[in-house]
């Protein structure tokens, strides 16, 4: 793992979970509340629980398993693992789990693109389940 990496790695594993709370709030507002967030690097396992502006009940969401990974013609995002609390929001992450998505070309942003696919390199049983 680059240096650079290994920095960025560092910093998202020590910002407390009450801060990006906060930010993501600030950004949201007026659209949703951020009320849980976690978030396992390591484990490669994102929980979020949220309340849309105006309802009463929350919504929480899992996703397990992501990766960002070069094919060698492009990079590309996979979530081989998601649910929710809700049915409808579970048949959605339904099309989408499992599934190789291309990440578009964009100049500028190719070395993020390196590192985030460094960050979030592959499980070798992962690449298996690409379809």
């Amino acid at each position: 793992m680059s240096m650079k990496a290994g920095l960025i790695r560092m910093a998202i594993k020590l910002t407390p979970n009450k801060l990006i709370i906060w930010v993501a709030n600030k950004i949201l507002k007026g659209i949703a509340e951020l009320t849980k967030f976690r978030f396992d690097l390591d484990g490669r396992k994102l929980y979020v629980q949220t309340r849309l502006y105006g309802e009463k009940e929350t919504i929480e969401v899992c996703l397990e398993d992501f990766a960002v990974f070069n094919d060698g013609k492009s990079y590309r995002f996979i979530i081989h693992q998601a649910k929710s609390d809700r049915l409808w929001l579970n048949n959605l992450l339904a099309r989408i789990v499992g599934k190789a998505w291309k990440v578009p070309a964009i100049p500028p942003f190719t070395t993020l693109l390196e590192l985030a696919a460094e960050l979030f390199e592959a499980k070798p049983l992962g690449l298996e389940k690409i379809d």
